[in-house]
C-alpha cells in the first residue's frame, strides 16, 4: 500500500509532502502518547495520531516514520508543517475518529507491528 492509497482510504486532506506519496508501507499505528510510540512501536511507516504538536514531528522524525495522519479533522499549525517538510514526513488529516482511521486501514490490508515483551 502506498502513503497516496492511505490518502484515498481515509479520505485525509494533504497538507505537505505530496512528493512521498508514491512511497509504499506496510505498517501503521495509532497513538497519542509518544513516549508509546518511542518505547513500543517498531519498523512503522505512518503515524495516527490526535495530539497536534511538534513533539509529534519529532517522535516520527527518530522512528524513521514516512507520514503522519491527524485524526479527528486536527491540523498542525504551519510551524508543525514547516519542521515536517525540514525532516520530509509528509502530514495528513481526515475528520475519521482514531478508532475507525486504525480499523479502515486494517481492512485494506495495512498491518500493526507494536513491540511488546
Amino acid at each position: 500500500m502506498t502513503i497516496n492509497d492511505i490518502k484515498n482510504i481515509l479520505d485525509c486532506e494533504v497538507l505537505c509532502g505530496d512528493e512521498y506519496f508514491n512511497k509504499e508501507v506496510h505498517t501503521a499505528c495509532g497513538s497519542d502518547m509518544m513516549s508509546d510510540v518511542l518505547a513500543y512501536v517498531k519498523d512503522q511507516s505512518i503515524l495516527l495520531t490526535g495530539l497536534v504538536n511538534a513533539q509529534v514531528i519529532r517522535t516520527a522524525d527518530m522512528m524513521d516514520m514516512l507520514c503522519i495522519v491527524f485524526v479527528r479533522g486536527k491540523k498542525p499549525d504551519q510551524d508543525m508543517i514547516a519542521l515536517a517538510n525540514e525532516r520530509q514526513i509528509a502530514l495528513m488529516s481526515t475528520s475519521h475518529r482514531m478508532f475507525t482511521a486504525c480499523g479502515l486501514l486494517w481492512e485494506n490490508g495495512l498491518r500493526g507491528g507494536a513491540y511488546l515483551e
